[in-house]
């Protein structure tokens, strides 16, 4: 009968011994599939790294755009890192920007992506809060979580109260669904975010900044 065990000593550990047969056969299939699980999500992992900049190389390039000086670079590029992990874009550009209570700012750089892709874009947006005066200066933008280069294109609202500022450099936040964008500049002071507002960026210069 199925399932029966026979009385027989002889035959009850030839009948178990087929048990455990069956039963290490079933196993090392699950093994070798848990072990395969393992494996995929680390390729996983690596590939996620390999579309991303580590910080290092972060460091190493903005040091290279914005020249020798700015002592608190790395400290808030740590930062950046420390709050959203590692970008999987950059934007090198420039800006003009100015404000009495209510501002502008102007822009325009490369978008590149860990993944080869580059842009051209532009950017525009008002601003409301307690900066005052005017600047030109560079500007160094970390991106997260940019599926393409024509996500880029549309307005990130400013992240209020994001603003970290420390030895000349500053950064803040800008964020749109998943997609958050970190600017750096140095020596702006207050310029460098502590108004709300947002950023619009387009694939063409425009001097309308809504």
């Amino acid at each position: 009968m199925p399932g029966h065990i026979p009385n027989s000593p002889a035959r009850r550990r030839a009948c178990l011994k087929r048990i455990l047969r069956c039963g290490l056969l079933a196993a090392f299939p699950a093994a070798a599939f848990a072990a395969d699980t393992r494996d995929s999500r680390d390729a996983r992992k690596k590939e996620s790294d390999s579309d991303t900049y580590d910080q290092d190389s972060i460091i190493k390039d903005a040091t290279g755009f914005f020249g020798k000086g700015a002592e608190g670079l790395a400290k808030v590029v740590e930062k950046a890192f420390k709050d959203h992990g590692r970008p999987n874009g950059y934007i090198k550009g420039e800006e003009a920007s100015g404000a009495i209570a209510v501002g502008l700012r102007y822009g325009d750089g490369t978008l590149v992506l860990k993944s080869g892709a580059r842009r051209r874009v532009y950017w525009q947006g008002p601003s409301i809060g307690f900066d005052v005066g005017g600047n030109l200066s560079r500007v160094f933008v970390l991106v997260y979580h940019l599926p393409g280069t024509e996500s880029i294109f549309q307005r990130f609202p400013g992240v209020d109260g994001s603003l970290y500022y420390v030895g000349g450099a500053g950064i803040n936040y800008q964020q749109r669904g998943n997609i958050i964008l970190a600017p750096i500049r140095l020596g702006v002071g207050l310029r460098a975010g502590a108004s709300v507002g947002y950023i619009h960026y387009t694939k063409s210069k425009t001097y309308n900044p809504f």
